[in-house]
């Protein structure tokens, strides 16, 4: 019988383009996933540089506000007015500069009614120092800085009275009526010459020392606040050097800036920056705006070439297989070509195309198998990738990135190997039976299967005329081994899967029946599924190189017969075809039966 050729071989081209296609698109889908993972990790290594410097002015605040408390409970554990001495020997205690790094110092402001403004200078003389109160202004109180350590750098604000100016008042008024720790808004301190922005951080204290429950009480027992004044650029210094971070950040509060970092002039300046967020921090009273950007330094430790490496790797295995496909396209090609040539022929010389045909599968058996040397080839060069890498970062299983996209090469090159190990296996499907291959039984190849898949010998059930097959053994085993493996292979439950084994001795040959009770195939995909390179799988179901039952079909259309595919798409699958009973003579079995 002779098939006709489409001469184009526009069917052999398209398949060429969707294996191409669906290849390409596995290799761009593994470069996408790569490279997103790598960008949710460098935006979670951006988000922990954020929160660390947040973190830290948040704590560092806190640790002030424990040491403002605690010159309160101080202040409360006296027996009577606080003298200069004593305050510097609590100072001292504190040991500022080296414990609350960006801190100016620590003072105590005193509430001083006009009425009494007589007394509170009289204490002032007997601790023998001179003391003057500033600047004038016409309210009823006075709140003076009575005390601040170290006096050294703060000897120009000893006697300012903060009631003078608004954010000074407002703070320390709110810090009384709260009975809470407050901030001031932007202010610029006195004792600082570069008149950069600041603020003060107040703690109440109150006559009596207890707490008062309400706000009247508190406005009746007022007698001061413990604070320390602060420049906004100190206190950042203070927390973490820049040259130690890889983002940097200003702090608005309102509308006023109180410190930058986002000058082009600052080192690793980065004009755009990979991320920026803004965080709103509720400040003691204030809200204060932090505005946090990566630097260069951070662009530098986190560009990854990773994800290139993973579509490197996949573009040669693209054209390898380009390659492959091409060398086929060439061999079908020319076996178009010869058939053309021959059709006026083919009728007296069949034997002749026979004898073609054998060339052209011989010649794609030595090409599947000449492609496995540079598929060889691409996973040495994972293999010598990795211990180039474990020179120079160490141990490559500690990079889960790295080793991912190594495996990720070495997963595509046993891809490669499975399609050339199965493009042989379908070329290398004999012709009509060997008459060298020795006689098999039924019963050892279903051993063999329960033996090669795993599972119970209850799970495959034979119904058998006969035992022996001596007509082309090696293809019927390879046949049962392929119908019998795919029933347990896409099986849902593959332990409770069954199998029955069904062959029955006709006249003329014999039929053999494999069914399961798997999902079934859907009657749309009967003939698909004998397609070369065509798989019914789904995501998650094995792997599979779509050329097992194209192996089948070819073998018994060998011998002159088809197979059948009885299912609806639910409750199994059977597959019926016919095999020789004998072994062949000089007469193909096909001319036989015809």
């Amino acid at each position: 019988m002779v098939h006709p050729v489409d001469e184009n071989g526009s069917r052999v081209s398209a398949l060429h383009v969707i294996v191409v296609l669906m290849s390409l698109a596995m290799t761009l889908s593994a470069w996408l996933y790569s490279k997103h993972q790598v960008d949710l990790q460098i935006a979670a290594r951006f988000d922990d540089a954020k929160d660390r410097a947040v973190g830290l002015i948040v704590d560092r605040m806190s640790r002030y506000e424990d040491a403002l408390w605690s010159g309160v409970a101080m202040i409360d554990a006296g027996d009577g007015p606080l003298h200069h001495s004593e305050w510097q020997v609590f100072s001292a205690s504190l040991n500022i500069a080296e414990k609350y790094p960006g801190v100016n110092g620590i003072g105590v402001i005193n509430y001083v009614d006009r009425s009494d403004f007589g007394e509170f200078m009289a204490d002032r003389a007997t601790e023998g120092r001179e003391f003057n109160v500033f600047p004038e202004h016409g309210l009823d109180f006075l709140l003076p800085i009575t005390f601040i350590e170290p006096e050294s750098i703060n000897e120009a604000a000893i006697g300012l009275d903060v009631a003078h100016e608004i954010n000074r008042r407002t703070g320390l008024l709110a810090s009384r009526d709260s009975g809470t720790a407050q901030i001031t808004g932007p202010i610029f301190l006195v004792q600082d010459s570069g008149h950069t922005p600041g603020f003060l951080f107040y703690t109440p204290f109150y006559d009596g020392g207890a707490m008062p429950a309400t706000l009247a009480e508190r406005q009746a027992r007022f007698a001061g606040v413990v604070y320390a004044p602060f420049v906004v650029k100190n206190l950042v210094k203070g927390l973490l050097s820049k040259d130690l971070r890889e983002v940097r950040f200003s702090i608005r509060d309102g509308e006023q800036l109180i410190y930058d970092e986002h000058s082009r002039d600052e080192p690793l300046h980065d004009n755009r920056p990979m991320f920026t967020e803004t965080v709103e921090l509720d400040m003691y009273g204030r809200t204060w705006v932090v505005d946090v950007r990566t630097n260069l330094a951070f662009r530098a430790a986190n560009g990854s070439d990773q994800s290139t490496l993973i579509l490197l790797g996949g573009l040669i295995i693209e054209i390898l297989i380009i390659s492959l496909l091409v060398m086929l396209a060439r061999s079908n090609q020319r076996a178009h070509d010869y058939a053309h040539q021959l059709t006026e022929e083919l009728r007296t010389k069949s034997e002749n195309l026979e004898h073609a045909n054998a060339e052209i599968e011989q010649f794609v058996y030595v090409a599947s198998h000449d492609l496995k040397t540079p598929v060889r080839g691409i996973g040495f060069l994972a293999d010598a990738l990795e211990e180039d890498l474990e020179d120079i970062i160490g141990p490559v299983d500690k990079h889960s990135e790295i080793m991912m996209h190594l495996n990720l090469i070495r997963d595509r090159v046993g891809r490669m190997n499975d399609l050339t190990k199965g493009i042989m296996e379908f070329s290398r499907v004999g012709n009509y039976g060997d008459q060298s291959d020795p006689e098999v039984t039924i019963s050892a190849v279903v051993a063999d299967c329960i033996a090669d898949f795993e599972v119970t010998p209850g799970q495959i059930t034979v119904d058998s005329d006969i035992d022996r097959i001596s007509c082309d053994s090696h293809n019927f085993r390879r046949v049962l081994e392929n119908l019998i493996g795919n029933a347990f292979k896409y099986h849902p439950r593959r332990a409770l899967a069954r199998v029955w084994l069904t062959v029955t001795d006709l006249e003329d040959s014999l039929q053999v029946s494999v069914r399961d009770d798997g999902n079934g195939i859907a009657p749309e995909f009967h003939e698909k599924i004998f397609e070369v390179f065509q798989t019914l799988r789904k995501a998650g179901e094995p792997e599979s190189t779509g050329i097992g039952l194209a192996i089948v079909r070819k073998a018994v259309k060998r011998h002159g017969f088809d197979i059948q595919v009885v299912s609806t798409g639910s409750g199994g699958t059977e597959f019926i075809f016919h095999w020789p009973k004998y072994a062949l003579t000089e007469t193909p079995y096909m001319e036989k039966v015809a």
